[in-house]
């Protein structure tokens, strides 16, 4: 399994648009495109309180381009980022780390996929 922490550092105030962006057009797609997400976070702190961060899981690095290459050019999501950048961009930007199990570390096995989380009140 691979891991992929992508972090959005999204445009002052632009925060709830990108959540509700996933919960609205990305994560129905990703569900039927079979692309797992493990979860989505806010930060709670400073440095910037604009940040989402989310874990997708890949079986593969092969995996992981495919999908990702297929949500990339699916003319849906192409059109849902379109319309929610209509005033402008939304994220400044994107960071992606992929990770893979530390060698003898165990890893926790979700239960079933999330696919939202809505970020909790401050």
């Amino acid at each position: 399994m691979i891991y992929e922490l992508r972090q959005y550092e999204c445009l002052p105030g632009k925060l709830a648009g990108v959540v509700e962006r996933f919960q609205r057009d990305v994560v129905p797609l990703w569900q039927e495109m079979e692309i797992h997400c493990l979860g989505f976070w806010t930060t709670m702190v400073e440095p910037s309180d604009e940040m989402l961060h989310y874990i997708l899981v890949w079986q593969s690095l092969a995996d992981r381009d495919a999908k990702w290459q297929t949500f990339a050019q699916d003319p849906r999501w192409l059109a849902a980022k379109a319309h929610t950048e209509q005033a402008g961009p939304l994220v400044a930007r994107i960071s992606s780390t992929l990770m893979r199990p530390a060698s003898g570390m165990a890893i926790a096995e979700p239960a079933g996929w999330v696919s939202y989380a809505p970020p909790a009140n401050r």
